[in-house]
């Protein structure tokens, strides 16, 4: 069921949607061209934000971590996705590893893991966990709060393989960021596929890199189907060499904070929206919403307060930020429920396999809503993100969700460029 959902639309993304739904023939062929010269990450998540003039991604995640809030419709869908990817990396697999973050204490990402294990197993696989974590030597059986369990059991390394005990895989499937760095029990692996690849994790990869390459992927798609490409395109900036410690860097930081001003106000007065323009400033690594802060003004990056500074200097497994991207706020004018939203698209291969709103009642428009305190409305993006109604209007649920699957693949296409460019084995790519 389709949750109460609001959206203030204005003219330009009303014009926007309509030419989506308007060209899809065209739109599925063109994805379908790309995706061959292009492969797709295993999975991805994608986070959009609905300004009502603009539809963007302003989060792209290559581990992600939330499948057990999506709709139990979905399942179906994302087993045939499963499938696909599978079939491409490893058609005779049997055994495949799956390795979760390290914290075991939270149950309800390792529901997401069960989740995840429950597509997989589906597709023919036998799937069981290992963990990065020292403190684990012994298989460890860990109950679950749906009443379920699991085990996770250490990584053994045998020459060029790595796996459990008595358990050989074939695949190995990471839903662990990498944030503290790369293990070296999962470095040289030649004779297995690991599934996102090592510089897909946080200790290489940088969202600086993922937003140039989908800037690239907006201009030519806005180009094929003639529509402006900052519609669906943050405009982006980052500084390296910040400490927030030491106030060092702080001249790039309000620099570039006041030329991206400048720039989203020139498209505000180009489409007469009165809204008043803000920049988000995060870590150019990391995730859960860490090391986020949104801005409205240069001077508010020189007149951060200590406690502030701490918030933007430490991010997930207590790594220090030294390096952010700037890029440009987009508000949400969704909201369910009174919560302001914002849609979270999920992707198994090139294949929108669902999707869910991520709430926030206690934060504002231009706020980061990935925070304490939200919550999630599952979308039923599997009955309906596929088939969109060209007759029926923008309002109808399957044609919004359908313009989400389309701006989101763009997002999945931008990574697939972006773990090609960052590759340190290039000759894969012939």
């Amino acid at each position: 069921m389709t949750p109460p959902l609001v959206t203030a639309m204005s003219a330009p993304l009303q014009d926007f949607e309509r030419r989506i739904l308007d060209a899809t023939p065209r739109i599925e062929r063109w994805f379908r061209m790309e995706w061959q010269d292009h492969t797709p990450p295993f999975y991805a998540s994608v986070d959009l934000r609905n300004a009502g003039f603009k539809l963007a991604p302003v989060d792209t995640n290559l581990f992600p971590g939330g499948f057990n809030n999506l709709s139990p419709q979905m399942m179906p869908l994302a087993v045939q996705a499963a499938m696909a990817a599978i079939e491409k990396y490893c058609p005779e697999a049997r055994n495949l590893l799956l390795i979760p973050e390290s914290h075991t204490r939270n149950t309800y990402y390792l529901q997401n893991v069960q989740r995840l294990s429950t597509i997989l197993r589906q597709t023919g696989l036998n799937v069981r966990y290992g963990t990065l974590n020292p403190e684990i030597r012994t298989p460890t059986k860990i109950e679950l709060p749906d009443g379920q369990s699991m085990t996770v059991e250490p990584l053994v390394r045998r020459g060029l393989r790595v796996g459990l005990e008595d358990f050989d895989p074939c695949s190995i499937l990471l839903n662990n960021d990498l944030s503290s760095g790369i293990p070296e029990v999962l470095k040289d692996l030649h004779e297995q596929v690991l599934l996102p690849p090592l510089h897909a994790g946080w200790a290489v990869r940088r969202k600086s890199q993922h937003f140039a390459a989908f800037a690239e992927v907006a201009k030519r798609f806005a180009r094929q189907f003639d529509m402006d490409p900052w519609l669906i395109n943050p405009y982006f900036a980052r500084c390296g060499k910040i400490d927030f410690h030491e106030r060092a860097g702080e001249d790039c930081l309000a620099t570039n904070v006041d030329a991206l001003l400048k720039q989203i106000r020139a498209k505000y007065r180009e489409y007469r929206i009165d809204e008043k323009p803000f920049v988000v400033v995060k870590a150019d690594a990391g995730t859960y919403g860490m090391g986020v802060m949104s801005v409205r003004d240069a001077a508010e990056v020189r007149e951060l307060n200590r406690k502030q500074r701490n918030k933007m200097a430490v991010v997930k497994e207590g790594l220090e930020v030294h390096e952010v991207i700037l890029q440009e706020g987009v508000h949400s004018f969704e909201t369910v429920n009174d919560g302001v939203a914002e849609p979270v698209v999920y992707m198994i291969d090139r294949y929108v396999v669902g999707g869910f709103y991520r709430v926030h009642t206690g934060r504002g428009k231009d706020e980061n809503l990935n925070a304490p305190g939200m919550h999630f409305v599952p979308l039923p993006f599997a009955a309906s993100c596929n088939l969109p109604d060209c007759n029926a209007s923008l309002e109808h649920a399957p044609n919004r969700f359908y313009v989400y699957g389309v701006v989101a693949r763009l997002a999945l296409l931008a990574a697939s460029i972006e773990l090609e460019q960052t590759d340190p084995d290039p000759s894969r790519y012939g």
